[in-house]
């Protein structure tokens, strides 16, 4: 909980130190917001930290590190400051420990696909091992895990959508309307008709959507840069798959029960420390897919960061110090899809960004799944593993030795043999793919920082890092004084090299980023 100066900042670490959280209580600091919840034993609700209710005594709090922790303890949350709708911890991306992974999984959806025993056997523990883990640092098993992130998605849902309660029900992940009734009244100590009522008339969607399309908002930390992600999302954009225009980010989704999409609507957020929020509209061909297009749609914006512990971690650095003060609240551009980020990267490898767009637009057109998405531009999902690895090399638009190295990679993913998504090992996952021929540490690298969200991944010799740190007269610079957050380091070079040829803050060099 605490910086090496003694001062506290949120994503350091599971531990929580009694001391420190209530400090953090008593001057309702922000930034704790989704890193912990305060219990009060009297009122038996849980708060965010910076709930503006009166501070409770210090003898009558408990802390816990997830909400489901507090439901556990018998606490429902709190009515006014809305413990549950905040973006989740810094945490489970620094820490690469198997809570840190599981809490990555289940928001994914996997214990009401799988259950338990589905997502310890992709965590390599037995079920009972995974609950004593997740019991010991979360205070909460993966069940009671599950049912929270249901809660809160349906929450969410019925606060913001005109979704009739049974749809609500099966899309937030509810094996029935009466197991969605019980734990609504349990954990907000509200019914669902009561939910609806509360909420305020600027969050109501205007008009009846279609059937399939949920409207909601996404909790992000503030400051957040969202034309600086649009834009790079924008330049990065593969034709069938993904489109934008201003203001607003679009792609298509393979969900576990059918094809979806999502319209992002990015633009800055200039508050500090506070709770913000990024618009969604999803187009699900199966609403029980609900809480997965969420998922993927908030690792794509990496709406757990914590940008004021960058901010500061940088504040005084003679090469980011200045480009943080530009970029506020930058964010990684994370992938909906490990395997399809896996795939491009190496399309990426040694050609530019337009010509690594062309040749996987070409892939997408030949290869990828047709849907109807009533999208202008969203045409395709891209191609599964399964039909890459079937392809004959040769047939790729790109070097042979290229083709063999996405047919190679695909089988690999098809077979189990490597696996890309948020809830794998980081070191195993660089591993396996280094030892795929035509695989390199810059494409398993990448790999990491964007499909895996590996906070703290520097990539030396990209082409582009070197011209932006040679630009800053840099060239020297070592880049392990920028831990835990190398991948943010690496955002705001790429960055820099937009700026223009009159800028006071960098020089005339045209680049391009990754």
């Amino acid at each position: 909980m605490t910086t090496t100066n003694g001062t506290a900042t949120p994503g350091l670490g599971f531990g929580l130190d009694r001391e420190s959280c209530y400090r953090a209580v008593k001057s309702r600091d922000r930034r704790f917001d989704g890193v912990f919840y305060t219990a009060v034993r009297t009122t038996g609700i849980y708060c965010r930290p910076s709930c503006p209710a009166r501070t409770p005594a210090y003898a009558n709090v408990t802390f816990h590190r997830t909400a489901a922790s507090a439901q556990a303890a018998g606490f429902r949350a709190c009515k006014r400051c809305q413990p549950d709708a905040t973006p989740g911890s810094p945490d489970w991306d620094l820490a690469a420990t198997a809570a840190g992974r599981a809490m990555r999984l289940i928001a994914d959806g996997v214990v009401d696909r799988e259950g338990v025993d589905g997502l310890a056997a992709r965590l390599g523990y037995s079920p009972r091992h995974l609950t004593r883990i997740l019991t010991a640092e979360l205070g909460a098993g993966p069940l009671a895990l599950a049912r929270a992130r249901r809660a809160q998605t349906a929450r969410t849902l019925v606060e913001t959508t005109d979704l009739g309660f049974a749809d609500i029900a099966f899309a937030a992940g509810f094996a029935s309307v009466r197991q969605f009734n019980d734990t609504v009244r349990e954990v907000y100590a509200a019914t669902p008709t009561q939910l609806r009522g509360r909420r305020r008339s600027r969050d109501t969607p205007g008009g009846t959507a279609p059937v399939g399309t949920v409207s909601l908002r996404l909790a992000v930390r503030t400051p957040f840069a969202g034309r600086a992600l649009l834009g790079f999302l924008r330049d990065h954009a593969v034709p069938g798959v993904e489109t934008a225009g201003e203001g607003w980010f679009a792609r298509t989704l393979d969900l576990p029960h059918g094809p979806g999409s999502v319209r992002l609507e990015l633009d800055d957020l200039a508050a500090t420390g506070e709770t913000g929020f990024v618009r969604a509209t999803f187009r699900l061909a199966d609403l029980r897919d609900t809480g997965a297009a969420v998922e993927r749609a908030r690792r794509l914006v990496d709406a757990d960061c914590d940008p004021c512990a960058v901010g500061e971690a940088f504040a005084g650095d003679p090469i980011l110090g200045p480009l943080v003060r530009r970029w506020p609240g930058l964010r990684v551009p994370g992938s909906v899809d490990g395997p399809e980020l896996a795939v491009r990267t190496v399309v990426g490898q040694q050609v530019s960004v337009a010509g690594a767009r062309t040749v996987l637009g070409r892939i997408v057109a030949a290869h990828g799944t047709p849907v109807d998405t009533g999208v202008d531009g969203l045409t395709h999902l891209f191609p599964s593993p399964a039909a890459l690895a079937a392809i004959e090399p040769g047939v790729l638009p790109m070097p042979r030795a290229r083709g063999r190295t996405i047919a190679t990679l695909a089988s690999a993913v098809t077979a189990g043999d490597l696996c890309l998504d948020r809830g794998t090992d980081r070191a195993g996952v660089r591993a396996a793919m280094l030892a795929l021929p035509g695989i390199g540490p810059w494409t398993a690298d990448y790999v990491a920082l964007r499909a895996l969200g590996h906070p703290d991944v520097f990539l030396p010799t990209d082409v582009g890092i070197i011209r932006a740190l040679r630009r800053r007269g840099a060239a020297d610079a070592d880049p392990e004084r920028w831990r835990p957050w190398r991948s943010y380091a690496l955002l705001h070079l790429w960055t820099a090299l937009s700026l223009a040829p009159d800028d006071p803050d960098d020089s005339n060099d045209p680049g391009e980023m990754p």
